[in-house]
């Protein structure tokens, strides 16, 4: 009885440590069999510019925005995918062009963008990002940054095979 309570407790504790190191993302490539596709935000369209030119940063900087872009299914991280940026700046609005630009995942599927620091829009400081390549699904994000003083926005991508 009491080996079948240990082996009871252990699978238990196995599971619930199972479950919380998924919900904090701690799972490796290899544990990402099944990764979920990123669905497109509400208002995360919304002043898009298709197109955007590939920039080395976005107007005088200040303001650093960053992620990851995996394949849905395996998480294998994927290079070479274009992400375009936009937002309401203290250089401009998310509808003026000069507040647009788009870069690329570098060979780890990390991508970064210097840009002017976000300010509140509607009563919320947020930017917008969108995968718009040709070999998976179109998504668009408009992460809420949690205090319009923070100087930075990471946002991950898993995407759709088009």
């Amino acid at each position: 009885m009491i080996k079948r309570l240990k082996t009871r407790r252990a699978l238990l504790v196995s599971g619930v440590a199972l479950v919380a190191s998924s919900a904090s993302g701690l799972l490796t490539p290899a544990e990402a069999q099944g990764c979920a596709p990123t669905p497109t935000m509400r208002g995360g369209s919304n002043n898009y510019l298709p197109g955007a030119p590939i920039v080395d940063r976005i107007g005088g900087g200040g303001f650093r925005m960053t992620g990851t872009v995996r394949r849905a299914g395996d998480g294998a991280l994927l290079a070479h995918q274009r992400i375009q940026v936009w937002a309401h700046t203290t250089e401009g609005h998310e509808r003026d062009p000069q507040s647009h630009g788009a870069t690329l995942t570098d060979a780890n599927g990390v991508f970064q963008l210097d840009m002017p620091q976000i300010v509140p829009a509607f009563g919320q400081a947020h930017g917008h990002l969108a995968y718009d390549g040709d070999d998976f699904e179109t998504v668009f994000l408009r992460p809420v940054m949690q205090n319009a003083n923070d100087t930075s926005l990471n946002v991950d991508f898993v995407l759709q095979p088009a």
